[in-house]
């Protein structure tokens, strides 16, 4: 399977899908690697807004700009416009292959760590309720995690 966009989804778009959206924008033109990525949530409550501050924060701390970020919520199209929609956690993954509208679709969905081979953990834990140290180590996961993916994309794409 050949792969040229990934879209990154979690549950608002505010915290995990849009770090690794960024991170991964950021490696893949680091690894010469033609592939484009998106993030958005499942759900909708957010849309709009920029990324959770404390998210924003330890990004920029690692090197990567999450100040032009606004949420969005998934569309139906989604399905069409991109190659894997990667989830961040087993729920948001579920609501997913609930939303897709064909088996093909549905095949096309996976969590993120599992997909990259980088798993444990295998669902990316969600900061947002935690302390600045849960966003920091989130950074490092999506680093991680980015990096694992760079590996299979390379793979997929030949």
């Amino acid at each position: 399977m050949s792969v040229r966009r990934v879209l990154f989804v979690c549950l608002g778009n505010i915290c995990r899908s849009p770090l690794v959206e960024a991170v991964a924008r950021k490696r893949l033109a680091e690894a010469g690697l033609d592939v484009a990525v998106a993030s958005c949530g499942t759900g909708g409550w957010h849309a709009g807004e920029g990324a959770d501050p404390r998210m924003v924060a330890a990004a920029r701390a690692a090197g990567h700009d999450l100040s032009q970020h606004r949420a969005r919520q998934l569309h139906e199209r989604d399905f069409e416009d991109y190659d894997l929609l990667l989830a961040m956690d087993r729920d948001n993954l579920r609501e997913l292959r609930k939303l897709a509208a064909t088996p093909e679709q549905a095949e096309r969905t996976a969590l993120f760590l599992e997909w990259s081979g980088t798993a444990p953990p295998v669902e990316f834990p969600d900061p947002w309720h935690g302390d600045t140290a849960g966003f920091a180590a989130s950074v490092k996961l999506a680093e991680r995690g980015v990096a694992g993916l760079i590996e299979r994309l390379r793979d997929a794409n030949g």
